[in-house]
């Protein structure tokens, strides 16, 4: 009885059960949302975009309930539990490809509304974000497997950049829209400035701060096949509250709301013929007056 009321005042077991709930239920939403996108509807379309869509946000979805149940930190190789799934190794590769997966969704989104709009801009952000995030993942691996945290500090550096291209996005199609795709946009464009925000104040100098301590403590960094091994093969349980306290916020964030919003990508690609009907009627021109050259 001891053992156990220490573990529920533990607060990372209190994290940790609420990581896992709320997987659960990014599951269950996932499974849902599914079924009403693949029985149709007034205001969705099964196509083949909505089918890639819903596969991109599985591997997210599950990726992300799977670094959950399972979480780690990778550099400094520890877990909260003791079994060779919560190996570096293996938890890296759930998470690459679960981000290349949700990059590719807001590459997907931003082109086709790009499209229906007629916003170049948009388009060609969507080209460079899955490209730039494969770059942000080749950094992360290295970090790994060399146990430098400069590189984490490139690769949320990167993620930011591509972030902020879709804001950009984001910024240049809100004036072509009304009704809902309008506030989906506005609510995209607030959760990106949240989102860079905490990458600018905490998660990049976080990472930065660790580099400098590893660097003027002068720890070795590993090789990168040394590393590699070391990450399949070494990881330290701990459920000590001082070693998760700066993963807590960011772990939060990224496995409740990110994957609440590759749930709304889901739902707002379905919506392909329902969207032209909420193209801004401004962006419309009278045929008789001559317009000014807009930026596209």
């Amino acid at each position: 009885m001891r053992a156990q009321s220490r573990a529920l005042s533990n607060p990372v077991a209190l994290w940790w059960a609420m990581l896992t709930l709320v997987s659960f239920a990014n599951i269950a939403f996932w499974f849902i949302l599914y079924r009403q996108l693949s029985g149709g509807g007034a205001a969705v379309t099964h196509s083949s975009d909505t089918s890639s869509m819903l596969a991109l946000s599985a591997a997210y979805v599950f990726g992300c309930a799977f670094r959950s149940v399972l979480p780690r930190a990778d550099v400094q190789r520890i877990c909260l539990v003791d079994s060779w799934l919560s190996s570096v190794f293996v938890g890296r590769s759930v998470a690459t490809i679960a981000e290349i997966a949700f990059a590719a969704q807001w590459a997907i989104i931003l082109a086709q509304l790009g499209a229906i709009a007629d916003a170049e801009t948009a388009v060609n952000m969507a080209r460079v974000i899955v490209p730039i995030i494969v770059v942000a993942e080749i950094c992360s691996w290295y970090a790994v497997v060399t146990k430098n945290f400069l590189y984490n500090a490139i690769e949320n550096s990167l993620w930011a950049v591509a972030f902020l291209f879709v804001g950009i996005g984001l910024g240049r199609l809100l004036p072509e829209f009304d009704g809902l795709v309008r506030w989906l946009l506005i609510a995209g464009l607030v959760g990106i400035a949240c989102y860079l925000a905490f990458l600018v104040v905490v998660d990049v100098p976080m990472y930065v701060k660790r580099w400098r301590i590893e660097r003027a403590a002068g720890t070795p960094l590993l090789h990168p096949l040394v590393g590699l091994r070391d990450s399949a093969t070494r990881w330290t349980v701990t459920h000590d509250i001082e070693h998760w306290r700066e993963e807590i916020a960011w772990m939060s964030l990224y496995f409740s709301a990110a994957v609440w919003g590759s749930l709304a990508l889901c739902a707002l690609s379905a919506m392909n013929d329902h969207l032209p009907h909420d193209r801004a009627q401004a962006s419309v021109a009278p045929p008789a007056i001559a317009q000014p050259a807009t930026v596209r």
